[in-house]
């Protein structure tokens, strides 16, 4: 079968070198891998399409924060169809449509340190071939409203986005509250798309005025162009109904934008930390005193548990709601080629969707 693998020896070379020189010649590809032989409890997949996220970009450069395991098969998202199953499965059946879980065995409740070791496409042989066999634990099905292409894109951005509106107990979005997300981005997107969905009023962050009309085709209510006004926390707050900020945020940016992201939050407010592509800096990163100051609660997530992605799938079918993708398709050997597309942010949707494989096809 077709597979792709990171060669940890190139990768480990990598983690020492300048960013703009990182490349992705540690990814290895074949058509001559076995297809995983089942165990018990085991499910066999076969793979319509996969797709890629920021992680799947710095694994292979060596940059990712918890390493990978050696030769792993990258890649945490994946639709399919089971192909076969081990003889004590319960869940499924031959003929199923699955979608993968991100940490195979965060199964509710939240994230354990045995859970962190269990991540698809770094730890564990991931979705970036024709055929994967998994734990029955670690798979759930597709919403039936969705095609293979679409599904393969919930079990990050996704269930990331789904966790960070409805995952911290006694703080689940309500109808009329008011949710500033930033930039489009794949967890952006889908989170826009949940809020409004839910009866949330949306504020939004981008750097174009192209963008911020995609936006708000897709449902914000205002959209902030960042590079006009750097400043953009306390523009936020005046655009907030009564003027005192909104109830949750989504941050996706990291250091350079968490204090404007603390500014633009009410008294009480919650920000949701999914992400860091600003990158790791210091020297912009605010401290906790801001949080003090401010009264807001501060939440870092990590993807979500099986029992987020199953809640996720029911409110995609009920209400209809389309994933994002873009319109680039690449095939299954052209891999790096998906990853080179995606880092280059060629298009202002390509950190949501990107790569998507059939046996013949990935798509972006």
């Amino acid at each position: 079968m077709k597979q792709w693998t990171v060669d940890e020896h190139e990768r480990f070379s990598f983690a020492r070198e300048s960013p703009q020189s990182k490349g992705f010649s540690s990814l290895k590809f074949t058509d001559q891998a076995p297809i995983p032989s089942l165990g018990d409890t085991d499910v066999l997949v076969h793979f319509q399409y996969a797709s890629l996220n920021y992680r799947d970009i710095i694994i292979p450069q060596g940059t990712y924060p918890s390493g990978n395991s050696a030769n792993v098969v990258p890649g945490s998202d994946g639709a399919g169809i089971v192909e076969a199953i081990g003889s004590r499965v319960k869940r499924f059946q031959k003929g199923d449509r699955v979608i993968t879980l991100f940490n195979q065995t965060h199964i509710a409740g939240p994230l354990t340190t045995q859970d962190r070791k269990n991540g698809l496409g770094n730890s564990i042989d991931g979705t970036m071939r024709e055929y994967g066999a998994f734990s029955e634990q670690g798979l759930v099905k597709m919403p039936d409203s969705l095609d293979f292409q679409q599904a393969c894109t919930l079990s990050c951005a996704g269930v990331t986005a789904w966790n960070a509106l409805y995952g911290l107990e006694g703080r689940t979005l309500k109808p009329g509250d008011e949710v500033l997300v930033q930039g489009t981005g794949g967890v952006t997107l889908f989170a826009l798309q949940f809020a409004k969905a839910a009866g949330a009023r949306i504020i939004a962050t981008t750097s174009s005025d192209s963008k911020a009309e995609f936006l708000r085709t897709l449902g914000a209510s205002e959209v902030i162009n960042y590079r006009d006004n750097p400043n953009w926390g306390e523009e936020v707050k005046s655009l907030s109904v009564q003027g005192i900020g909104v109830d949750r945020v989504l941050e996706v940016g990291g250091p350079e934008t968490m204090a404007q992201s603390i500014r633009a939050t009410k008294s009480e407010g919650l920000i949701s930390i999914v992400g860091y592509l600003s990158g790791c800096g210091r020297d912009k990163e605010a401290s906790f005193l801001d949080c003090l100051e401010y009264g807001c609660t501060v939440r870092g997530i990590l993807v979500g548990s099986r029992t987020l992605l199953e809640q996720l799938v029911k409110a995609v079918d009920s209400c209809k709601i389309q994933p994002v993708l873009d319109e680039k398709v690449f095939a299954v050997e052209e891999l790096k080629e998906a990853m080179q597309y995606m880092s280059e942010r060629k298009t202002f949707v390509s950190l949501r969707r990107i790569l998507m494989f059939s046996s013949n096809w990935l798509m972006i």
